[in-house]
């Protein structure tokens, strides 16, 4: 039986941030159980905005824009299941996870989406002391109607308050939730 492939994408500016750590978490937790996992931060890489030329709906043969994300596309669709960690930047996630995020665009055919029945982990991590108050509620929302619509599967979400770059290490339980959602992804 071959091992479970999982792509970790994330999208804060800090390669050390917060929901970077619990990124990381997921990654050791999904190794452990037997999981290929293969993380990409997106800060350092060069993705560019839509065109919307439409292009890629013509035929897909991809999006002709010729960036990094021409690595993601075919990482994303063999993979098992996607987990998408990012901060809450004024109220919702980060610029550089809806810049990947659009980009999906790119991956609409006459069939539905080719991320259809993906498995997906979300990590969010806020300043605030509340989901609601920091936004995070609103990258939540905005997931659950994004997978729906694509058919994909949230399996879990881990989110969590830490206010300066590795404050979520003073939070063991917190900690402990993104490792199990690593096993959680690894096993299907």
């Amino acid at each position: 039986m071959s091992s479970r492939r999982i792509i970790i994408v994330k999208g804060s500016p800090r390669e050390k941030g917060n929901s970077s750590l619990l990124a990381d978490q997921v990654a050791t937790g999904a190794k452990a159980a037997g999981a290929e996992v293969e993380s990409f931060y997106l800060h350092s890489m060069d993705i560019r905005p839509c065109d919307a030329c439409d292009i890629c709906h013509e035929k897909w043969d991809g999006c002709i824009i010729e960036d990094d994300m021409q690595i993601l596309y075919p990482k994303l669709q063999e993979a098992d299941a996607i987990v998408i960690a990012s901060p809450i930047y004024y109220f919702t996630f980060s610029a550089q996870t809806k810049l990947f995020i659009d980009r999906w665009y790119g991956l609409e055919t006459r069939n539905g989406n080719l991320l259809a029945g993906k498995q997906i982990g979300i990590i969010l991590t806020y300043g605030d002391s509340d989901p609601y108050t920091s936004g995070a509620i609103n990258a939540i929302h905005t997931y659950q109607s994004m997978f729906r619509y694509i058919r994909a599967d949230i399996i879990g979400i881990v989110y969590g308050s830490a206010g300066d770059a590795g404050d979520i290490q003073k939070q063991p339980a917190l900690l402990e939730q993104a490792y199990k959602l690593g096993e959680k992804l690894a096993k299907g």
